[in-house]
């Protein structure tokens, strides 16, 4: 996810380049133990961030700036899969049915913190950049930051309080019916209580990483995860509390990140503030938010859209469906999430080629990540499939849930390989200031997706829903493709007119 407004085009702003080196490398004279990396006039220091994105060798770079974000990724992804299993293991297909269904909410509470946290993430880093030749801007980031966190919980806090108010109708939109509304609602229930810590802790995230450092942002997600997965034994295997002990585990995990955060904020972060005193609503700091923020909500809203109508589908077809995909969908996330590493790690380093004009190296940077992107999908996902039946075992021992299990992970990992690729144009997009396509490419699976599955269900059942996800991705992979082709002029007079400047 990137924090970068691909809206705006100067380079001085949203160049990523000068978020880093503004985050990094503070003053020596301030700070004795600065990065000396981006000393006026000065050749940039091997080892900073500064090289890694200037004149580092392009292998180098990619692995300084995507594999903490390949981690972090990859750890949230692997926690889903052992989630699964913790459920899994009381042999409750409800249960399993109740967490799939309740995965449209969690990608509201998901944009709720992107609006704030994306959102001011974004304007964070554009002051930070903005700040090298003015640094009375760097003054204005403390009402930026904490406008985005006190703002995500207030949201968060109303948007909680009324789905428990609206509790049983909420879990009937979400599809729940029969033996799984008792756990849909238990589990839901729980997790409408810790809206606000969710939204705060994935607004925190954003913040953090707005500022450069994507080795504390990975650290605190990690400890949030093993945090999780401790209360997931205490909570599920040791007193017996299911889904409302999943749901608690969740949220209390998300404590221990917010936490986390705010402490090395409140110690490292530049400029930046969480206190309610600076809290603002002055256009200057929600405009520019909020207009980041929406197309994050906007992104979002789809993809609840194509959840609800996927949920919905497949409930027809028995809960043994509904199981199969979420199991199936947790897995398959693996070498997805590791793509998605590559994919945003690497877009300061495009971004900065693009805004120093230096083409050879953005194209020395986008090959190595289509290079990287096939391998991570090639590897991880032959892997996955070949040890798919041992690792459906450890979730259910329903047959009809193993069976539809294959099928459904097998389009997953197609899919898998078409999304990781129109990520990558994603970053590109966003990193030469190509709004429209960039923006196209994010509401563009969601748009195709809903027309898609209802034509698959109607001619080919269950096997068209499960399909549905694949053909849509494979289409908006086309149009990213089709977009870069009459994109690609702009981008070159871009690089000519940056380089002349």
């Amino acid at each position: 996810m990137s924090t970068t407004d691909p809206a705006t085009t100067d380079p001085t702003v949203t160049d990523p380049s000068v978020i880093h080196s503004a985050t990094t490398h503070p003053d020596p004279a301030v700070d004795p133990g600065a990065d000396p990396g981006l000393d006026a006039g000065a050749a940039p220091v091997a080892g900073t961030d500064r090289w890694y994105l200037a004149t580092a060798p392009i292998v180098r770079a990619l692995v300084h700036l995507c594999v903490p974000m390949a981690a972090a990724m990859l750890v949230g992804a692997l926690y889903n899969v052992l989630n699964a299993g913790f459920i899994g293991s009381q042999h409750d297909t409800a249960m399993l049915v109740a967490v799939t269904l309740a995965s449209p909410l969690l990608g509201l509470v998901m944009a709720v913190g992107g609006v704030f946290g994306t959102g001011g993430g974004a304007l964070i880093a554009r002051l930070l950049g903005a700040s090298e030749s003015d640094p009375a801007r760097a003054e204005e980031i403390r009402h930026v930051s904490a406008f985005a966190l006190w703002g995500s919980v207030g949201v968060g806090a109303v948007l909680g309080a009324a789905g428990l108010v609206l509790l049983d109708p909420l879990v009937a939109l979400l599809g729940a019916d029969g033996a799984a509304v008792p756990e849909t609602t238990t589990y839901v229930g729980v997790l409408l209580a810790f809206v606000p810590v969710l939204a705060a802790a994935f607004c925190l995230e954003q913040i953090v990483r707005a500022g450069g450092p994507a080795r504390q942002a990975m650290i605190g997600l990690i400890v949030s995860t093993v945090a999780n997965v401790v209360f997931d034994v205490v909570f599920i295997l040791v007193l017996r509390w299911g889904v409302a002990g999943a749901a608690l585990g969740l949220g209390l995990a998300n404590v221990v990140t917010i936490v986390y955060f705010a402490v090395w904020l409140s110690r490292n972060g530049e400029h930046v503030s969480l206190a309610r005193r600076w809290f603002t609503l002055r256009r200057r700091v929600t405009g520019p938010v909020f207009s980041v923020g929406a197309s994050e909500l906007l992104q979002a809203s789809f993809l609840i859209v194509t959840s609800l109508v996927l949920n919905t589908l497949a409930a027809a077809y028995g809960e043994g469906a509904l199981a199969a995909m979420g199991v199936a969908v947790r897995i398959a996330q693996v070498p997805e999430f590791l793509v998605m590493g590559v994919t945003l790690g690497v877009l300061p380093l495009l971004a900065y080629a693009y805004g120093r004009g230096d083409a050879a190296r953005l194209r020395s940077a986008l090959r190595a990540s289509l290079t990287a992107v096939a391998l991570v999908i090639g590897v991880f996902s032959t892997l996955v499939f070949v040890f798919r039946e041992p690792v459906f075992g450890l979730f259910s021992a329903d047959p009809s849930v193993l069976g539809i299990c294959v099928t459904v992970l097998a389009a997953q990992l197609v899919a898998a390989v078409a999304n990781g690729f129109t990520g990558l144009l994603t970053s590109l997009f966003q990193a030469t200031g190509r709004a429209l396509p960039a923006i196209v490419l994010s509401m563009a699976q969601g748009v195709l997706f809903v027309p898609i599955v209802l034509v698959g269900d109607a001619v080919f059942g269950l096997a068209g829903i499960v399909w549905s996800l694949t053909v849509s991705e494979v289409l908006v992979l086309v149009a990213g493709a089709v977009m870069y082709l009459a994109t690609r002029r702009a981008i070159e007079r871009g690089l000519t007119e940056a380089a002349a400047a």
